[in-house]
């Protein structure tokens, strides 16, 4: 890690503040003044502005990917008695909490974090989610419209039954369509947001039936061949694009 990047952890600051400090004298290692390239290390005594640097505990939290099959709430618990992802989780990721949500009948990715920052960041990004969908009958030109154009829509159809039924705009999203046919097709999809039930609800506008719903991905996190009803851990690469994605958020809020 730079001295820059340090400081911005540290201070806090961004990175350009931290650049200035610096820049003008007033950092120091080990009570030489530092440069840009000055060589440290995360114990060593660092002044700014002739007072010691505190330095921040870095975080630990972790993040788990679970292949959520059709027939689980993601919820904690269920006033009608219905299975939640809760029931099937290991007791060590209890008090874990869903990034997003994937309704009843759907199933695929389902990231879980002890981290309520990493869960945060996540659930408000607008890091990238695709889905692959079997709807019942053909696609359209109207839905290959939509796609590229954006939807907005009050068919109640898709949306939940208990759900109060409003307008809703569905952003353009990239579409694939994998098989197209008269009895049904399939497609992949990917979005920004992924809100709740709002490709069922986009396809409930052109009088489709979503049969099979599946997350295959959430930005650099991909499910690949984790059987349904079993977890992993984030893996290394996976965890760099975290790290790195964090920083960025931090910068930009810096």
């Amino acid at each position: 890690m730079r001295l820059n990047q340090f400081l911005a952890h540290n201070i806090p600051c961004s990175r350009r503040v931290a650049d200035t400090l610096i820049a003008e004298g007033r950092v120091k290692v080990k009570h030489t003044k530092a440069t840009f390239t000055t060589p440290f290390l995360p114990h060593d005594k660092i002044f700014v502005d002739g007072k010691l640097l505190k330095i921040k505990k870095q975080e630990h939290y972790t993040v788990i990917v679970y292949h959520k099959p059709k027939g689980e709430l993601v919820s904690r618990t269920d006033d009608r008695g219905r299975k939640v992802i809760f029931d099937s989780l290991d007791h060590k990721f209890q008090h874990f909490t869903p990034i997003g949500r994937l309704d009843y009948a759907s199933m695929g990715l389902l990231l879980l974090s002890d981290s309520k920052k990493v869960v945060d960041a996540l659930m408000h990004s607008h890091l990238e989610r695709t889905y692959l969908v079997k709807i019942n009958g053909s696609v359209t030109q109207a839905m290959c419209d939509a796609f590229e154009g954006g939807l907005e829509t009050t068919s109640k159809e898709g949306a939940h039954q208990k759900s109060r039924v409003e307008t809703i705009h569905i952003a353009p999203m990239q579409a694939s369509v994998l098989k197209s046919g008269r009895n049904y097709s399939k497609l992949k999809l990917t979005l920004q947001e992924g809100r709740n039930r709002e490709l069922r609800r986009f396809f409930g506008h052109f009088k489709r039936e979503v049969l099979d719903l599946k997350r295959v991905s959430f930005g650099f996190v991909s499910l690949n061949a984790l059987p349904a009803g079993k977890t992993r851990y984030l893996n290394s690469k996976e965890y760099k694009h975290l790290h790195a994605f964090l920083n960025q958020l931090g910068e930009e809020n810096g």
